[in-house]
């Protein structure tokens, strides 16, 4: 047969007569341990959701510029991210910060035009540049109508001093 053992409600004679409110009695719920823990978990997701914002500010930063940059700079934030290696996050950010100037309009121009001078596809035969994938295409021909000669544009101008 089992005996059950009474424990006595009486306090230990060396125990303080008044204990602070956080302290539960034995078989009660410990209140401020549940608040502490859904705050806990609270702070831990808030805490997650800033790092992940500011992880990727230059992504976000770096999205309304050129692709390539754009690529760059999400490269950057991804070796920071898994690296730890912080320098990679701070290359990325000034990266987006900057406005790198468009080098390739200006030389695929020159680049056309050069071709024209020595002879090569007519000013008709322009070449497009798909912006989504970066293939070069010819634009359609559109041939112009030819324009009558009129005199004036036959009699010789003299030159102007």
């Amino acid at each position: 047969m089992l005996r059950k053992v009474h424990v006595s409600e009486q306090l230990h004679p060396l125990a303080p007569h008044h204990l602070p409110p956080f302290i539960t009695a034995p078989g009660e719920t410990d209140v401020l341990m549940v608040v502490m823990g859904i705050f806990l978990v609270v702070v831990v997701l808030a805490v997650g959701n800033f790092y992940l914002q500011l992880h990727t500010l230059p992504e976000r930063m770096a999205h309304k510029s050129q692709k390539l940059q754009f690529e760059i700079v999400a490269v950057l934030g991804l070796l920071a991210l898994f690296t730890h290696v912080h320098i990679f996050w701070i290359a990325g950010l000034l990266l987006a910060m900057i406005d790198l100037p468009d080098f390739s309009t200006p030389l695929r121009s020159i680049a056309s035009s050069v071709e024209r001078i020595a002879g090569g596809p007519l000013p008709d035969d322009e070449l497009v540049v798909d912006e989504n994938s970066g293939e070069v295409k010819s634009a359609p021909v559109v041939k112009r109508a030819e324009e009558p000669e009129t005199p004036a544009s036959k009699a010789k101008v003299g030159g102007h001093a």
